[in-house]
């Protein structure tokens, strides 16, 4: 068998992230972390799929809340159910890219999870919403286990190599 890549050590000089030699050498065969990388934005935009019945089941009582006419309740809802709509098209379309190879759609994915996470972390620390299972524990797991898998140095050096 081949020689096991070097684990990543926890005081490791960030110099070292830059470093091609460092690299594992690129595999032939998609890494274990692409293709979870890519399951997991998969799941992902299914939990937007879930997230878009959770609001039409509640949205009598959003509707009430927010005091909305009809007219004004349609529209609001139609905006929101199309932009959940075009989210859910754009990760899908995002995990076959990285399920491919794509270094960019890798980096764009990691870019916006780390943005969700953050929005969720000012939202619980500075607005006090909960984290629970109805509202965003899910979509926060999963941008948690798509960070770490899209992250990996295998995962990075098979979607260089498959672009250069």
């Amino acid at each position: 068998m081949g020689e096991r890549p070097r684990k990543r050590a926890a005081i490791e000089p960030a110099a070292t992230l830059f470093d091609r030699e460092a690299e594992p050498a690129p595999q032939d065969r998609r890494p274990v972390s692409v293709s979870g990388g890519a399951a997991l934005v998969v799941a992902r935009a299914l939990g937007t799929a879930l997230w878009s019945v959770g609001l039409l089941r509640q949205w009598g009582s959003i509707r009430a809340d927010l005091d909305l006419e009809p007219d004004e309740s349609g529209v609001a809802l139609g905006v929101l159910l199309g932009f959940q709509g075009f989210w859910m098209l754009l990760l899908l379309a995002l995990a076959w890219l990285i399920w491919r190879g794509g270094n960019g759609a890798r980096i764009l994915v990691m870019i916006g999870a780390t943005a969700s996470i953050t929005a969720s972390a000012i939202a619980y620390f500075a607005a006090g919403e909960e984290i629970t299972v109805h509202t965003t524990l899910l979509t926060l797991a999963l941008d948690i286990l798509i960070l770490l898998a899209l992250s990996s140095r295998d995962a990075r050096a098979w979607t260089r190599r498959r672009r250069a």
